[in-house]
């Protein structure tokens, strides 16, 4: 860092309101650009910033007292003072959106999949096949493969067999079927 960013900078970061104060303050706050400029483990932060034990530190106390969004606008406010920022460019954005594995595609029976095309075909009034719009996969279902694909497997199947009203395979006690034996 040069001593023209360091004077930019050095207001911004928090000193003890007692006991000495740091001597190695900017040599801290580099460390932690390293570490976030490189991507490295804080164990490898290198010993001409001090102890990586104390750069980390410093890094969560400056972190959680809110020190680096008070750089961040005090910075712009600088630079905009001066003419030198134009926000209209900027945009960072770190979302990560994950899905489950088993969120790849919608296994659905025939007959719901008839039925979401017709329903689809009634909405728009094109036959699904024309809709340009629209797309999909059908997936095959593999076998359940774990205790919680499984159980929700057998939830599905007792949901289906109770809207039948009968479990298929055993017969209802007051119905004519005959007993197994």
């Amino acid at each position: 860092m040069t001593d023209a960013e360091w004077v930019l900078i050095e207001p911004f970061l928090p000193v003890a309101a007692s006991g000495p104060l740091p001597r190695r303050l900017r040599d801290q706050f580099n460390g932690v650009m390293w570490r976030f400029r490189t991507g490295s483990p804080w164990r490898d932060v290198p010993e001409r910033y001090g102890p990586w034990s104390t750069v980390a530190r410093k890094f969560r106390e400056w972190a959680l007292a809110g020190v680096f969004q008070n750089l961040m606008d005090g910075l712009i406010a600088e630079a905009a003072a001066r003419g030198q920022v134009d926000l209209t460019l900027v945009s960072v954005d770190s979302t990560v959106a994950r899905a489950h594995q088993d969120a790849a595609g919608m296994a659905v029976s025939g007959e719901v999949l008839d039925a979401l095309e017709a329903a689809f075909t009634e909405e728009k009034g094109v036959p699904l096949e024309q809709q340009e719009s629209f797309r999909y996969r059908v997936v095959q279902v593999r076998p359940a493969s774990t205790r919680t694909a499984r159980r929700t497997m057998r939830r599905v199947r007792n949901a289906v067999e109770r809207a039948d009203g009968a479990r298929p395979g055993l017969a209802r006690p007051n119905s004519d079927a005959p007993e197994a034996g």
